[in-house]
């Protein structure tokens, strides 16, 4: 998994490549972790996930909560089979999806 990270102002996009699964959800974890500081909307391009665990998913919602108290967060270039995910997790209705 590679990820990329842009602060631009008081946002930070994040662009996640690859699998995010249990060997890698603790590096985006602690890469969202120590990015936190001064963002106010965090986006996070999924474009280029091609897996997600449930590990991944924690992070997502352990992100998702913390931005909520910041000012927000969205998921953006959401393919397919990471939507699908999604929506048998219900986490389509929890997350901001574009």
């Amino acid at each position: 998994m590679t990820i990329e990270k842009q602060k631009n102002g008081d946002v930070l996009n994040v662009a996640i490549e690859g699998r995010l699964d249990t060997m890698t959800a603790p590096q985006l974890e602690a890469e969202l972790k120590e990015s936190y500081e001064g963002i106010q909307e965090l986006v996070l391009d999924l474009g280029k996930l091609e897996y997600i665990s449930s590990a991944g998913l924690r992070v997502l919602l352990s992100a998702h909560k913390t931005m909520a108290k910041k000012g927000g967060m969205k998921l953006t270039g959401v393919g397919e089979i990471i939507m699908e995910i999604f929506e048998v997790t219900g986490f389509n209705d929890i997350l901001n999806i574009e």
